[in-house]
């Protein structure tokens, strides 16, 4: 096979990944094993009821609770194939002889992304670590996809986006702050602080702690397992990132519109439609009081939007470049 046809197959692959690793978080499953790699000393997880009293012997804090284990194991299993793929991809990189640069940071990033879900284990869902292993997810995404991006060679001149490079940027940015706010709300169980729309349990203006809401260096130690914050600070972060998603969306109207060309028709396209989706899956989690199913696509959605801007800031960058 070859960087392309590897890449593509890495990029659809972490799709799986981040949807397990939502399903996982979002099931409450995050310390369905209480070690790691193992879980409760075993190469998979115990089945029996023998194995299960040895493991509860071994962690008598953590009773086994197999519809915990079940999408923690799933998740660990294809979180680690995703990294023979990655090793894979860089020895055809090398045989190839290009893009190695890209495919040795590919499995640097991976190999941090396996230290990350270690502590995430280890530091018992510390909200940081866990926000930080999902944008390492993000990273290893957005590297697939580069690295696919340049083995298809693109000739085409972009150059409604070179000549808007700083609005995408921008607009890049602003979905990187929206994406940070996604997932500390899901960290810090706050998408359940406010169910109702548009007010907040029943509230236009309901009580906030910003600053205990957003202490991005919470103590180590508790088990963070449902969180350890008050009701004030859970409101605090949902509504920022309510206030985040409106800025991105219009933020977003203001881009497609500058943007639109014959060249960037299909890709605004693409955008506006993941964007609605977005939208649609958004505020479905609030009026339906957060479904698995519905918090899981609104974490690949999101993904979406993301590589979206690494698409557009690519061909800008790389337009710019030959055209010096």
């Amino acid at each position: 096979m070859t960087t392309k046809t590897f890449s593509a197959i890495g990029i659809a692959f972490c799709f799986v990944v981040i949807g397990l690793g939502a399903w996982t978080r979002l099931a409450d499953a995050g310390l369905g094993c209480p070690d790691w790699p193992g879980c409760y000393g075993f190469v998979t997880f115990p089945t029996t009821m023998e194995e299960i009293a040895i493991a509860e012997n071994l962690y008598p804090d953590s009773p086994v609770e197999i519809d915990k284990i079940i999408p923690e194991v799933v998740h660990r299993y294809f979180a680690a194939s995703l990294g023979l793929l990655a090793i894979t991809l860089l020895v055809i990189s090398f045989r190839e002889n290009k893009l190695k640069a890209e495919s040795s940071i590919l499995l640097f990033v991976i190999i941090c992304q396996g230290i990350f879900g270690y502590l995430t284990v280890s530091l018992k869902l510390h909200p940081l670590i866990v926000t930080t292993h999902l944008f390492g997810a993000m990273i290893t995404t957005s590297l697939f996809l580069l690295i696919f991006m340049k083995s298809l060679n693109i000739s085409n001149q972009y150059l409604t986006l070179i000549k808007n490079k700083p609005v995408i940027i921008i607009g890049f940015i602003l979905i990187i702050l929206q994406l940070f706010l996604g997932a500390w709300t899901s960290t810090n169980y706050a998408a359940r602080a406010c169910l109702d729309l548009p007010y907040c349990q029943g509230q236009l203006v309901p009580k906030t702690n910003f600053s205990e809401g957003f202490n991005l260096f919470q103590t180590i130690g508790p088990n963070y397992l449902y969180g350890q914050m008050s009701n004030e600070a859970r409101v605090a972060i949902h509504l920022t990132h309510r206030i985040g998603a409106i800025i991105v969306f219009f933020y977003s109207i203001f881009l497609i519109f500058r943007l639109w060309s014959a060249q960037t028709k299909n890709i605004l396209i693409l955008f506006a439609t993941i964007l609605s989706t977005q939208i649609f899956l958004g505020v479905n989690n609030v009026l339906s009081s957060l479904p698995l199913w519905n918090a899981v696509a609104h974490n690949i959605v999101g993904v979406m939007l993301f590589l979206t801007f690494v698409v557009m800031t690519y061909l800008s960058f790389r337009g710019s470049n030959e055209h010096k």
